[in-house]
């Protein structure tokens, strides 16, 4: 499993032609405490760089994007009673959703974990 990173601070780990999506610890650090996650649904179509989730929090309602165009095939069910797992473990029990990547090309344009770092330490 690979996973990259977007300067919108979200990530997804790919294995073979599936991806899992989320927000990175820095993302989550930032809305401060998480109060809701709107999903998309299981079958909707997804595009890299558009809204696919919102997520909000006591500070705001912030749009999630979508690093990589696909078909959702999962979202994740605890989040609807345990939207805080988004805070407390983003980057892995805390993810959004799953989809079926529909050009793995895209995943050129994202960055690495240690390009990521970099980044947020710039900001």
């Amino acid at each position: 499993m690979t996973r990259y990173f977007t300067k919108d601070h979200e990530w997804v780990e790919v294995e073979g032609t599936s991806g899992t999506v989320g927000i990175t610890d820095f993302a989550q650090g930032q809305l401060g405490d998480i109060t809701f996650v709107d999903l998309p649904a299981v079958g909707e179509g997804v595009t890299a760089g558009e809204a696919a989730s919102v997520v909000d929090s006591v500070k705001a309602a912030s749009d999630v994007y979508s690093p990589v165009s696909g078909t959702v095939s999962e979202a994740n069910p605890a989040l609807e009673t345990a939207p805080e797992l988004v805070n407390t473990d983003p980057e892995s029990g805390g993810w959004l959703f799953k989809l079926t990547l529909s050009d793995a090309a895209q995943l050129d344009a994202l960055m690495d974990k240690a390009a990521y770092d970099q980044y947020v330490a710039g900001l």
